[in-house]
C-alpha cells in the first residue's frame, strides 16, 4: 500500500483534471483525544467518493452529507431520466477562500461524531483546489522529494517549495504551511520467511520495501507482491538506497558476512532506524566485533538496535514481525520505548506467571 497522502494527493488531482469539483480537508488542530492527528488529509468529490480520512468515519459522513446533496439530486433517478426535484435546498461544494470548520465543541457533537471522550478537531477546508498546484506536487512526490505547501487563508493560492526537513504543520493568521514528503522506506536484508511477514507489514503500514539477498536460495521463494528484490551484497545495496530520515535498515539474515557491512554502511547514514535481528548475545558480539575489528565508535554503535522488536513473548515469525514492525513505528511516531531492563522484568513476570523459573532472566537465565 502507497503513502497515504501521496494516494490522497493523486486521486484528487485526476478528480480535478477530469473537471470534478472537490474539496481537500486537513486537520489543523486538535484538543483532547482525537481519532486522527494534525496534519492529517483526506478529499472528498462532488459525486461523494472519499479518499483518506480525518476522523473514524462520522465526520467523512457529515461532509460528504453537506458537500455532495446537489450532485446526488441532479441524477437521473432509477425510474426514468429525469432529474430529482430536492425538495429541501441542497448543498454542492462552493467556490471561494478556504475555511474552518470545528467538530466536537460540545459532548453532543462528540457523540454524533465519534470523536472520544472530550475530543475536538478543527478542520480547514479548500474548495477546488487547482489541478496543475496538485500534479506539480504529485509529481515532485513521486519523485522523493519533501515539498512544503503554503496556501493562502485569503484566496486560497497555493505555493510549493522544496523542504529541506519535515516540519510540523503551522497555522497563522495568513496561511496554512504543511509538509509532504516521499513514502518511508524500508530496506530488508535477507529473504526468509521473518522478511516476508515484515515486508508484507511494512508495506500494508505505507512503507516502499526493498529486500535485498545474494543468495539465490532464499531470492527464489520471494512470495510478498510489492517489494523490490535485490541480488547485489547488503553494502553496495545500502550505498546505492541512501537512507535518508524517512528510511530504516534492518538485518535479517544471522549471517555477519552479509550483516555487518550493511549495518556499517547504514549507521554512516541518517537513517531513522537501524537494527538487526538476533540475541542478546548475539547483539553483544556484533558490538564486539565492529568496535574492534571497524573501530566503530560507541556513539555510532548507540544507533545500532538489537535485539529488534517489542518484547511480546513472540517466538513465531509472524509474531516477531509483529514485535519489529511495532518497534519501527513506535520510533517513526517520535514514542520512547522501554530497553533491557523493562524486557527483564516482564520476562521474569511472565516466568512466574507461568511457573517456569527456567525463562528468568538478569543473571538466573537468559
Amino acid at each position: 500500500m502507497e503513502n497515504l497522502d501521496v494516494m490522497v494527493l493523486r486521486t484528487l488531482r485526476d478528480w480535478r483534471l477530469s473537471g470534478k469539483r472537490a474539496l481537500l480537508a486537513t486537520v489543523v488542530r486538535t484538543w483532547g483525544s482525537s481519532p486522527r492527528p494534525v496534519g492529517s488529509i483526506m478529499a472528498l468529490c462532488e459525486d461523494g467518493a472519499v479518499v483518506g480520512s480525518v476522523s473514524g468515519g462520522c465526520i467523512e459522513d457529515d461532509l460528504i452529507y453537506q458537500y455532495t446533496q446537489a450532485y446526488a439530486a441532479a441524477q437521473p433517478s432509477s425510474v426514468g431520466s429525469a432529474a430529482v426535484s430536492p425538495s429541501v435546498e441542497t448543498k454542492t461544494i462552493p467556490s471561494g477562500p478556504p475555511a474552518f470548520v470545528k467538530y466536537g465543541v460540545s459532548a453532543d457533537e462528540a457523540h454524533r461524531f465519534g470523536l472520544p471522550c472530550g475530543g475536538t478537531l478543527e478542520l480547514l477546508l479548500e474548495f477546488d483546489p487547482s489541478a496543475a498546484d496538485l500534479a506539480s506536487l504529485v509529481t515532485s512526490l513521486e519523485a522523493g522529494q519533501l515539498m512544503q505547501r503554503q496556501v493562502s487563508l485569503m484566496n486560497g493560492t497555493v505555493t510549493l517549495t522544496t523542504s529541506a526537513a519535515p516540519a510540523e504543520l503551522s497555522v497563522t493568521t495568513s496561511d496554512l504551511v504543511n509538509t509532504f514528503g516521499p513514502e518511508y522506506r524500508m530496506l530488508l536484508i535477507g529473504a526468509g520467511q521473518l522478511t516476508e511477514y515484515l515486508a508484507t507489514m511494512a508495506l500494508f503500514s505505507g512503507f516502499a520495501v526493498t529486500v535485498c539477498d545474494p543468495r539465490e536460495e532464499y531470492r527464489s521463494a520471494w512470495s510478498v507482491p510489492g517489494a523490490k528484490v535485490l541480488s547485489e551484497m547488503p553494502d553496495d545495496v545500502v550505498t546505492a538506497f541512501k537512507p535518508d530520515r524517512r528510511s530504516c535498515v534492518i538485518a535479517l539474515t544471522h549471517d555477519p558476512k552479509l550483516d555487518d557491512l550493511a549495518l556499517l554502511e547504514a549507521l554512516e547514514t541518517d537513517a531513522f532506524y537501524i537494527g538487526a535481528i538476533g540475541s542478546r548475545r548475539n547483539n553483544d558480539a556484533r558490538h564486539q566485533r565492529m568496535a574492534e575489528h571497524f573501530e566503530l565508535s560507541e556513539a555510532k554503535l548507540q544507533r545500532l538496535r538489537g535485539p529488534i522488536g517489542i518484547y511480546i513473548g513472540s517466538k513465531t515469525p509472524s509474531e516477531i514481525a509483529v514485535s519489529v514492525m511495532a518497534e519501527v513505528l513506535a520510533v517513526k511516531n517520535g514514542v520512547e520505548l522501554p530497553r533491557d531492563m523493562a524486557v527483564a522484568q516482564a520476562k521474569n513476570e511472565r516466568a512466574v506467571l507461568h511457573n517456569d523459573p527456567g525463562d528468568l532472566v538478569c543473571g538466573i537465565k537468559r
